[in-house]
């Protein structure tokens, strides 16, 4: 019922910017938590960065002080700005989104991913 469509990635060189967005649709009554996960080959998924409804948020230690998160709540939208990227930030990222449905119903909804990589 909820769908989350992923936007933003790329190629770009080692040092470079990139910024991930995330749209979120359907019959959505509230988004408790977005966030980004992402997922290198060979490796298991890992959090990268989350953030609540009342803006609270948490980064994986990997990516403190380089990437940023945020959200608009009003068009269910969260991005990640992503700034001196590095080789080891190449992975699949996966925006993922939880909260109520209509008819009180939760959810918990992964997007299709989005690939990221970075040269060195």
């Amino acid at each position: 019922q909820v769908q989350l469509v992923e936007s933003g990635g790329g190629l770009v060189q080692t040092g470079g910017s990139l910024r991930l967005s995330c749209v979120a649709s359907g019959t959505i009554f509230s988004i408790d938590v977005m966030g980004w996960y992402r997922q290198a080959p060979g490796k298991q998924r890992e959090l990268v960065a989350r953030i609540i409804s009342g803006g609270s948020t948490n980064y994986a230690d990997s990516v403190k002080g380089r990437f940023t998160i945020a959200r608009d709540n009003a068009k269910n939208t969260v991005y990640l700005q992503m700034n001196n990227l590095k080789p080891e930030d190449t992975a699949v990222y996966y925006c993922n989104a939880e909260g109520v449905a209509t008819m009180l119903r939760t959810f918990n909804t992964w997007g299709q991913g989005t690939q990221v990589t970075v040269s060195s």
